[in-house]
């Protein structure tokens, strides 16, 4: 029986949530904490930036079958379970926990978990960095769109997307990682040799934003208005929906016809969603509002789809050949 790890960044986060619930900023240190977490974010995709090879994106373009699967789930299957599942869901979470949701599965996917993965199964990890990446791109102007959209009318006031909001996220993610990709030729050496500094830019920048947002969110309210049995229902409602997307994954890459390492591509590219990106995105589309509760469903969801996603990279790791099938989540 494969081991599931406990992340330890799921600890970190646990703790800095501890922390914006029992001490949070306030004032003037509300603002430091702000303006810091903003510079960490914008340092993060800069580092992302460098370290993006131009080979690996030429590599992995030409699979563009698997790559228009793996956003066509991203971009279109997502939003629209979210939206058929929420009549079923509706009573037994907050509107704004559900507004958190479907925010959820308007994000692109995640970079680092999905490349980690889909090379620790033996997939397609040329076609994983193109297809994670183009994601996180395409996400900046996507994800504004598709939340103005399936928000709409959905109990939540919906949400008015404007040029000011997706022009303060390209300045926030886009803009540095256009700028590192640029410096690539100078410091993409370097940014490979330390990856450790990137994981800590990475981590460090996401619990920053998280303690900030909820540090307001605090503030405002959010426990009074959460109580334990809201996360246990979201955490079920969570698994089910990452469970769904994996089934279906899996579904269409064997239609399609696909080969086992592509499968392992869609399946982990196309099921995961992106903390790093949709933290900050959340902070600048909602602003004013309850952001600590908008992304509780995002921090759950991404706990469960590591912790899955080991579980079943590691299944396909010891397949023989192409032939052997990982084991649904349970």
């Amino acid at each position: 029986m494969p081991r599931i790890p406990i992340d330890p960044f799921l600890i970190k986060l646990l703790l800095v949530v501890a922390a914006g619930s029992l001490f949070p900023a306030h004032g003037m240190g509300a603002g430091i904490f702000a303006a810091v977490t903003n510079a960490a974010i914008a340092l993060l995709f800069f580092m992302h930036g460098a370290r993006l090879s131009r080979e690996a994106i030429v590599a992995g373009i030409g699979h563009w079958r698997l790559h228009l699967t793996i956003l066509s789930m991203t971009f279109a299957a997502f939003p629209v379970v979210g939206l058929l599942i929420g009549p079923v869901i509706k009573p037994f979470i907050t509107p704004t926990l559900y507004s958190g949701l479907l925010f959820l599965c308007c994000l692109p996917s995640t970079v680092q978990a999905s490349i980690a993965f889909t090379s620790t199964a033996r997939g397609n990890v040329p076609a994983a960095v193109c297809s994670a990446s183009a994601s996180s791109l395409l996400g900046v102007f996507l994800t504004p769109l598709l939340i103005g959209l399936v928000m709409l009318g959905e109990g939540s006031g919906g949400v008015p997307i404007s040029f000011d909001i997706i022009g303060k996220i390209v300045l926030q993610l886009l803009l540095p990682f256009i700028a590192g990709h640029a410096m690539r030729p100078w410091i993409g050496a370097w940014a490979m040799r330390n990856k450790s500094l990137l994981k800590v830019v990475d981590q460090g920048s996401i619990l920053l934003v998280v303690y900030t947002a909820f540090s307001a969110a605090v503030v405002g309210g959010l426990w009074s208005r959460t109580s334990a049995q809201d996360l246990v229902i979201l955490a079920v409602i969570c698994f089910g929906l990452l469970a769904l997307l994996l089934a279906f994954a899996l579904g269409v890459g064997r239609a399609i016809g696909f080969p086992v390492e592509d499968r392992i591509t869609l399946l982990f590219c196309g099921a995961n969603k992106s903390l790093a990106t949709g933290i900050p995105m959340a902070n600048i589309i909602f602003a004013g509002q309850a952001v600590g509760a908008i992304v509780l469903p995002l921090m759950i969801y991404h706990q469960i789809q590591l912790l899955t996603g080991a579980f079943i990279a590691g299944r396909y790791a010891r397949r023989p050949d192409g032939s052997l099938k990982p084991a649904s989540p349970r």
